[in-house]
Formats: C-alpha cells, sequence, structure tokens
C-alpha cells in the first residue's frame, strides 16, 4: 500500500524518444545492473500490446529454498490493486448500482457527517481529504492484527478531513478501503469474489487473486527487506488491512493479459475506459497516475507492501506494457520501470558505470553555486570547494559532483544525477535531481 520512496541521490537519466527499437539484450543489462548490486529481485516483462519482448525473473522468490523468480512467480501487488478496485466500481456504476459523483452516505449510509460532501470521485482520486490511516502513528503496532471493514474504517471515521472534498490531492489508503466496503455492499460478495469473478476470469487471469496467510498459494514469492548485511524476511502484515488499496497479488504475465483487456475494450464501453484514465488532480485518474509531456503518455501506478514493490506502466499510443514486480523492498522497480519504458520506446538509458567525466574550468562552476528548494524543508547546496563542485542535501553528507556535459553532473557515491536549468538569459535559475527514474525540479533560491 505504501510506496517506498524517499527523496534521496539516486537516478537514471532517461533520455529522448526516438522510434521504436528495442533491445531485449539491453533491457537485461539494464535489470542485471541493479540486481548484481543487490537492489532487485523479482520479475519484468515488456510487451508491445500482446507480442512479449523481454520476459525474465532474476533473484529468489525464496532465498532460503534458493527458487528463482520467473513469470509464473505470484508477487503482492501493493497499491497497484487500486486500478483493479477502480475498474470494479466502473462496472458497478455500468451496471446502475452508483454513480461517481453521489456522496458516499449514498452508499454507506453510517458515513459521519464531515463525509456529506465526499463522493465516491473524491475517494477514487484520492481527493476526498480522509487522513491515511497507514500514516497514523500506531500504524505499525496495528497492522499485524485482524481487520474488518467496519474496525478498519473505525480507525479514521471520526477523524476531521485534512481538507474540502475536492481541494487538492493527498495519497489515501483510506479511501480505497471505503471503496471495498462500497464493492461489497452493492454486489452482496466479498471483494476478492467480486474482482474474481468479474475481473480475473473474464481476462483469464488464473493466478491472481487477493491474498491471504491461510491459503496455500502455489509459487508465491516470500518478501524480503533490505538489512545491514543483506535480505532480511520483511514485517508481517495481517492482509486483511489492505483491502482493496493493496492486498492483490499477480505475476507479470497475468498482469500483461490485465493491460490488453482493459485497454483493448474487454471490460467495458469506451466513455467508461475513457474516464478511467482521464486526470482529476496532480495527474491521478480512477486508480493511475497519468503523465503526458512531449507528446508522450504514460500510465503508470507502483506498489509497496511489506516485502514487495511493484509498478505497472502503459503507453496507450504504442500498446507498451512495462510490468516489474519486486520481492525486496526498495525503489529499484519503479527506476526499472521508467528505465525499460524509455528502452523500448526505442531510447537509451546510461548506467552509473557508463557515466564519463569531463573537465570545467573552476571559475565556470561558481555559476552553479546556491541553495535548490526540492520540497520547504528539504533542499539542496551547491558550492565550490578547492576547484570542486561539492553538493549537501538537508541531513546528509557533503559530495563531489562530476560534470559529464554542460549543465549536467553526476555523483559517484551513489547512482545520481542534478541537471541545473537557465533561463532566456543564460543564468542559471534552477535543478533538476533525478532519483529513481523521478525527475524533481528544485528553484535556486
Amino acid at each position: 500500500m505504501r510506496r517506498y520512496a524517499a527523496i534521496a541521490l539516486a537516478a537514471l537519466v532517461l533520455a529522448p524518444l526516438p522510434a521504436l527499437a528495442q533491445d531485449p539484450a539491453r533491457m537485461d543489462a539494464v535489470v542485471r545492473d541493479d540486481a548484481d548490486k543487490g537492489a532487485f529481485m523479482g520479475a519484468v516483462l515488456v510487451a508491445r500490446d500482446d507480442v512479449v519482448l523481454f520476459d525474465k525473473g532474476y533473484g529468489s522468490a525464496n532465498l532460503e529454498w534458493n527458487i528463482p523468480n520467473d513469470g509464473a512467480t505470484k508477487f503482492r501487488l501493493g497499491s497497484v490493486t487500486k486500478q483493479f478496485t477502480a475498474v470494479a466500481i466502473l462496472l458497478l456504476q455500468d451496471r446502475g448500482k452508483l454513480t461517481l459523483d453521489a456522496p458516499v452516505k449514498t452508499y454507506l449510509p453510517d458515513a459521519p457527517a464531515a463525509w456529506d460532501k465526499v463522493t465516491v470521485r473524491h475517494l477514487l482520486t484520492h481527493s476526498a481529504g480522509i487522513p491515511n490511516f497507514t500514516n497514523f502513528p500506531d500504524y505499525g503496532a496495528t497492522k499485524t492484527l485482524p481487520a474488518t471493514h467496519d474496525s478498519l474504517i473505525a480507525r479514521f471515521r471520526d477523524k476531521p478531513l485534512e481538507f474540502a472534498p475536492g481541494e487538492k490531492f493527498a495519497y489515501s489508503n483510506s479511501g480505497y478501503v471505503l471503496l471495498s466496503a462500497i464493492v461489497e455492499k452493492l454486489s452482496g460478495q466479498s471483494y476478492a469474489a467480486f474482482v474474481a469473478e468479474n475481473l480475473f476470469k473474464p481476462l483469464g487471469m488464473a493466478d491472481t487473486g487477493y491474498d491471504s496467510h491461510a491459503m496455500i498459494l502455489p509459487r508465491r514469492a516470500s518478501g524480503y527487506a533490505p538489512g545491514p548485511k543483506g535480505p532480511v524476511n520483511a514485517d508481517y502484515i495481517s492482509m486483511t488491512i489492505p483491502q482493496g488499496a493493496g492486498g492483490l497479488y499477480s505475476t507479470t504475465r497475468d498482469l500483461l493479459k490485465w493491460q490488453r483487456g482493459i485497454y483493448g475494450g474487454k471490460l467495458f464501453k469506451p466513455a467508461t475506459l475513457a474516464a478511467f484514465r482521464t486526470p482529476y488532480k496532480d495527474g491521478y485518474a480512477l486508480g493511475i497516475g497519468v503523465q503526458s509531456a512531449g507528446g508522450v503518455t504514460t500510465i503508470e501506478h507502483g506498489g509497496g507492501i511489506e516485502g514487495f514493490n511493484t509498478s505497472l506502466a502503459y503507453d496507450p499510443d504504442r500498446k507498451l506494457t512495462v510490468v516489474v514486480l519486486g520481492n525486496l523492498n526498495g525503489p529499484s522497480p519503479g527506476k526499472l520501470s521508467k528505465a525499460l519504458m524509455t528502452l523500448a520506446r526505442g531510447g537509451t538509458v546510461t548506467l552509473a558505470a557508463e557515466r564519463k567525466e569531463i573537465t570545467v574550468a573552476p571559475d565556470q562552476l561558481a555559476q552553479y553555486e546556491g541553495v535548490y528548494e526540492l520540497a520547504p524543508t528539504f533542499a539542496i547546496t551547491m558550492r565550490v570547494k578547492d576547484g570542486k563542485l561539492m553538493t549537501q542535501a538537508t541531513g546528509q553528507q557533503e559530495f563531489e559532483l562530476f560534470p559529464e556535459s554542460k549543465d549536467r553532473f553526476f555523483l559517484k557515491v551513489v547512482d545520481a544525477q542534478v541537471e541545473f536549468t537557465r533561463d532566456a538569459s543564460g543564468k542559471v535559475t534552477g535543478a533538476i535531481l533525478h532519483q529513481g527514474g523521478r525527475s524533481m525540479p528544485a528553484p535556486r533560491k
């Protein structure tokens, strides 16, 4: 359910996107780079429409038995689950069971008065203002305890809204627990039974379902977390907790069936598909993120739950699917997803070991000095010291930046890059920190 993402100095720089020219060997090299460093274990799949371009496993599904990962290994999806919940809600709408813009109280009559203006659409788009219960201080102590929808909702129902419904975007697993309850209320089935019958069965997704510790599930991966001496078994979480916010498991191959089914119009009509992928706020649509830049659209959602990080991405114009499922917590799946999508589009990816340092005169480095703000309480400071450009993030050590081209520098201590930006007059006005496949702008203060 969580997105294991932190502001840190680690990234790949993704190049512009020329014509399609996929290279499976290069895809393997990029994934292998993280796998060999111990940053990734899991399975990866890249496809163009129904043609599989790359399908491979890395590391172990179970370290104690040394069982390898592959395309048939079942991984917990974390928040990739949210798009399945959104589709379940849309199916109920198409069947006349609900309306997205109706108040939640229409379907959950005992909802508190504070939610009177909260609609189903607000829940789907993380714009309801309902606090995220997985951020509560007691979450770590309660995540191991069995729960029901009522007991989960009780954790946040009496908390004040963080903002007026529809006012802004704030990621909240609480909203998707409520959506799970709505699915059960209107269908008369458990959430697990509804998605199995109405989503997975029609698309032939026999290796996808709602996870349970009690269930004997062949080829289920064990989940791991980084430790000081290598991977350790991940913390336990009761699978009664995630619900429609993060409780499903699947395989890379089943998720290709999902992409082809959803975007191929196999589950609902074109108007519903259009609603599904239309952003509401901050590029977030109904259970998926939609980003468009330079004429390229990417539909993507990541996931994180104890022992697992995942990413499912789609380029609707090129019909490209990228699936990265990892059973070792960390940012690697999200980073690899973006890198593999770039390669699938025919672009290039530069690995840290492939970067070449150039020489820049010390007096030219002074133009980059300053403080660059990534967030209100987090900034990176640049200064020239002994003829070298140094960078220091809030609360972190100072490290040297090495130039690889004009306005583009990289670190050697971690896989990270900083790109400086200029205004029309040529003055340096900001920087972009490239981290884990993400690009974060930092205006100069």
